[in-house]
């Protein structure tokens, strides 16, 4: 098995990538106890990883604001609540 990258330089969808691969892994249940808490662990940082990812990515995007005329007018920040 590779080394794992440091989560905080991998792109959303290579730790989402690496993420579902873990999953197969432990999913599969051949792998001993000590590697299996391993990929746990990988798992979880990759999740948070991608959370952080996506939370970011979220704050990022804007609506456009239209005007009383139907013409846009600005923008407004994202509101997912």
């Amino acid at each position: 098995m590779d080394a794992p990258e440091p989560q905080n330089e991998l792109s959303f969808e290579a730790a989402l990538a690496r993420l579902e691969e873990i999953v197969r892994l432990l999913e599969r249940g051949e792998a001993p106890l000590d590697q299996s808490i391993e990929l746990y662990q990988e798992g979880d940082r990759l999740r948070r990883h991608c959370e952080a990812r996506l939370k970011a990515a979220q704050e990022r995007i804007e609506q456009i604001a239209f005007g009383a005329d139907g013409h846009p007018s600005g923008v407004t920040p994202f509101d997912a609540g």
